[in-house]
């Protein structure tokens, strides 16, 4: 896989550091987990979609684009970090943002991401629940070319296969990372959603064989349809890198039970887990990804199911800026 043909704009600040949760696990009385902290990917506070952005971004550049349009919920982690390598690049940044869950609360529609989107200077328009939101970004850019504008178009999270590649370098990061420590590494856990972070650890963990399986905690889709979207998504990355059929269908394993009321929306598990990972490991996960995805873990380890692993790495995707727009999510919890 010779990711270096690639156009690539270098925002990360990897690697990004592979650490033991040992109060956590303790405290779990389970395997050892650990947490790939791509909290710190370094762009706009960070998260996960730093390293589609670079890929993305670079390609964008190399198209000689003046403005990119991308889409995303109204506390968007994506378009906060869209916005923000914008901005560094010197191009203008229109997002979509589609109310998805349906919050009235000021913190929801004002704070968090939708306060940093605003400070990076990206111009902002709200849209219902339920649109179709690539036709919305099309119908934008067809506007855009009409002005003589360039634009560059960037699906939701960044998942498409060149955002996806972000996450093949990331892959092999960790299967360096691990092997420099010692560490074997029985499972990947993380949270999935528009499919590119999962895919792109699919394409890039069994492109080069590194043995290492991966769990997305669903945060949106049922089990059938995320898994089915992640290995779309993946053979079509895999078929980029040049290893068409890398990735089989068996190796796509997702789980649903941890979604709640939908997208977006807190769940009882999500408090509780970003509490007890905070006061156990002073790391701050977020209400709408990371949250649910290490409900989903610890409540798997607790039941038992996690067992036969020795040791599990938890991918922290970021979006701790998204906790500010949950300010009413946590105030009975917390006495706020």
């Amino acid at each position: 896989m010779k990711l270096s043909r690639f156009a690539r704009v270098r925002f990360t600040h990897a690697p990004t550091p592979l650490e033991p949760m040992a109060n956590l696990s303790k405290q779990l009385g389970g395997p050892n987990l650990w947490v790939k902290r791509d909290d710190c990917t370094g762009l706009a506070t960070g998260g996960n979609k730093t390293r589609k952005l670079e890929y993305l971004m670079g390609e964008a550049l190399a198209q000689r684009a003046d403005v990119v349009v991308t889409q995303g919920a109204t506390q968007s982690n994506h378009a906060r970090q869209t916005a923000a390598a914008a901005a560094k690049l010197g191009l203008a940044c229109e997002i979509l943002l589609e109310d998805r869950t349906g919050s009235t609360q000021d913190d929801y529609r004002r704070s968090g991401n939708v306060l940093l989107d605003r400070l990076f200077g990206a111009s902002l328009q709200h849209v219902p629940g339920g649109t179709d939101m690539d036709a919305a970004m099309a119908a934008r850019a067809d506007e855009l070319r009409a002005q003589g504008r360039r634009p560059y178009v960037i699906p939701g999270g960044g998942s498409n296969p060149v955002g996806a590649l972000g996450y093949v370098t990331a892959a092999l990061e960790l299967a360096e990372q691990a092997t420099v420590a010692g560490l074997d590494i029985d499972l990947l856990v993380t949270a999935t959603g528009s499919t590119g972070t999962q895919a792109g650890l699919l394409a890039g963990l069994e492109g080069a064989r590194c043995g290492i399986p991966v769990l997305g905690i669903c945060v949106r889709a049922p089990r059938d349809v995320q898994e089915q979207k992640v290995h779309a998504l993946a053979q079509r990355t895999a078929e980029l890198l040049g290893v068409p059929g890398a990735v089989a269908r068996d190796s796509v394993v997702a789980n649903s039970d941890y979604v709640g009321a939908g997208y977006g929306i807190p769940t009882d598990g999500m408090l509780e887990a970003m509490e007890l990972t905070a006061r156990t490991e002073g790391i701050v996960l977020d209400p709408v990804y990371s949250g649910k995805a290490m409900a989903g873990l610890i409540d798997l380890v607790r039941r038992g199911e996690l067992a036969r692993h020795r040791n599990i790495v938890f991918l922290h995707t970021g979006g701790a800026a998204g906790l500010f727009g949950y300010v009413h999510a946590f105030a009975p919890r917390l006495g706020l």
